[in-house]
C-alpha cells in the first residue's frame, strides 16, 4: 500500500500517475493538508478499487482515475460532495458499477469513454448539472429518450458505440453545442435537430448516414459538421451536378469583378440592392464575386483535422478551386478534397 510523502502548504493538484500503485494510503495526511487537495490525478496505475482514503479528501473537485482496471466505483464517493469533475476513461466499468445514488454528486464533467457500458446508466440521466458527459468507445447500442433530462449539457460525445438512431428528444438539449456521434452504425437524423440552436459541432463520420433532413440547414451557427465515411457522402458525389448561376446574377458579377461605375440614377433600386448583396469567393487565389443570400459559414470536416471540405463556402464557379482550410498546407489539398468539384460543396447538405 502506498503512502504519500508529505504535502507542503500550497498544494492543491497531486499527481501520483504511472507509479504502479494497486492501493493508496493518505491516512498519515493531517485533515488540514487532506482539505488542501483539490485535484488528484491516479493515471496508468494498478488500481482496481477506488482507493478509500481518495473519498476523503473533503474539498476534492478533480479526479482522474483512467487508464486502471477499476470494476466499481464504491460507496464512499458520495463523500466528495464537491466533485465537479470525474474522469475514468479506459477501465473495466460498466452500467452497474455506480451508486444508485451517484446523480447526487452535482458533477459537471464525466469522461468515462474506453470502458464497457452496454447502456447509459439511470443514475447519469438524472444529473442536471451535467455539463459534458463522455461515453466513446463503450458497447452502447442506443441513446435513451431520458437524455433530455440533462438540460444544462453542453457537450455529449458517444463516437465508437454500436448506436443506430438518434432519438428526437436529442433536440431539448437546448444548451447543446458539440455533439459527437461519429463511428457507430447511424442511418438517419431526425429533423428535429434543427432547434439545437447553440450547436456549433457536429460529428456523424464513419456511419451508414444515406441522407441529411434540409432543416439541418437552420442551424446557422454550426461551424463545423463531419460526415465523412457515409454512403451519404459517397452517393453526393458522384451524383451532382452544376446549377449554373441566372443571367441577372451573371450580368452582376461582371459589374461587380470588373469595377464598372453607375450611378444612383443609371439602374433601377431594386437592381443597386441586388448588386451590394455580391459576397467575395473565400477562395485567396480568385477575384470573383458571388449573389446567393443563402450562404452558411459550416465547414466540412473530420475533428481530426486530417480531411477538410468547405461545405458552406460556396465559390463562385466550378472552376474556382477551394481554399479548403486556413492551414498553411491548404494550397496542396488531399486527394479526396481534389475530387470534388467545388460546385458541388454546397448542395451536399441536401437530402
Amino acid at each position: 500500500m502506498a503512502r504519500f510523502p508529505s504535502v507542503d502548504d500550497k498544494c492543491a493538484v497531486l499527481h501520483l500517475s504511472r507509479l504502479h500503485l494497486d492501493d493508496l494510503n493518505l491516512d498519515h495526511l493531517a485533515d488540514s493538508k487532506r482539505k488542501q487537495i483539490q485535484q488528484l490525478h491516479l493515471t496508468y496505475n494498478r488500481l482496481t478499487l477506488l482507493p478509500t482514503s481518495v473519498c476523503f479528501l473533503s474539498n476534492l473537485e478533480y479526479l482522474d482515475i483512467s487508464n486502471n482496471a477499476l470494476t466499481v466505483i464504491p460507496d464512499d464517493i458520495m463523500r466528495l460532495k464537491n466533485l465537479k469533475t470525474f474522469v475514468a476513461k479506459n477501465n473495466l466499468l460498466n452500467e452497474c458499477s455506480f451508486p444508485k445514488d451517484f446523480d447526487c454528486i452535482r458533477v459537471e464533467t464525466l469522461n468515462l469513454s474506453g470502458n464497457r457500458f452496454e447502456d447509459i446508466p439511470a443514475q447519469f440521466l438524472k444529473m442536471t448539472t451535467l455539463q459534458s458527459l463522455s461515453l466513446g468507445g463503450n458497447r452502447l447500442k442506443a441513446i435513451p429518450e431520458e437524455i433530455q433530462n440533462l438540460t444544462s449539457l453542453e457537450m455529449l460525445y458517444l463516437g465508437g458505440n454500436l448506436i443506430s438512431s438518434i432519438p428526437p428528444e436529442v433536440a431539448k438539449l437546448t444548451c447543446l453545442r458539440y455533439l459527437v456521434l461519429c463511428d457507430n452504425r447511424i442511418q438517419s437524423v431526425p429533423p428535429q435537430l434543427n432547434k439545437l440552436h447553440s450547436l456549433l459541432s457536429l460529428s456523424l463520420h464513419n456511419n451508414l448516414l444515406t441522407f441529411l433532413p434540409r432543416e439541418i440547414l437552420s442551424l446557422v451557427h454550426l461551424q463545423e459538421l463531419s460526415l465523412r465515411g457515409n454512403p451519404l457522402v459517397v452517393r453526393f458525389i458522384k451524383d451532382m451536378t452544376y446549377d449554373p448561376p441566372s443571367l441577372m446574377e451573371l450580368a452582376g458579377r461582371t459589374v461587380k469583378s470588373q469595377n464598372l461605375p453607375f450611378r444612383s440614377c443609371d439602374l433601377p433600386a431594386n437592381l443597386i440592392y441586388y448588386l451590394n448583396l455580391a459576397s467575395e469567393c473565400p477562395n485567396p487565389k480568385c477575384a470573383g464575386v458571388y449573389f446567393d443570400s443563402c450562404v452558411r459559414h459550416i465547414k466540412f470536416v473530420d475533428f481530426c483535422g486530417k480531411y477538410r471540405l468547405p461545405l458552406m463556402h460556396y465559390l463562385c464557379s466550378p472552376q474556382c478551386s477551394s481554399p479548403c482550410s486556413s492551414n498553411p498546407q491548404s494550397d496542396a489539398e488531399s486527394e479526396e478534397e481534389n475530387s470534388v468539384p467545388a460546385d458541388r460543396l454546397q448542395r451536399v447538405l441536401l437530402g
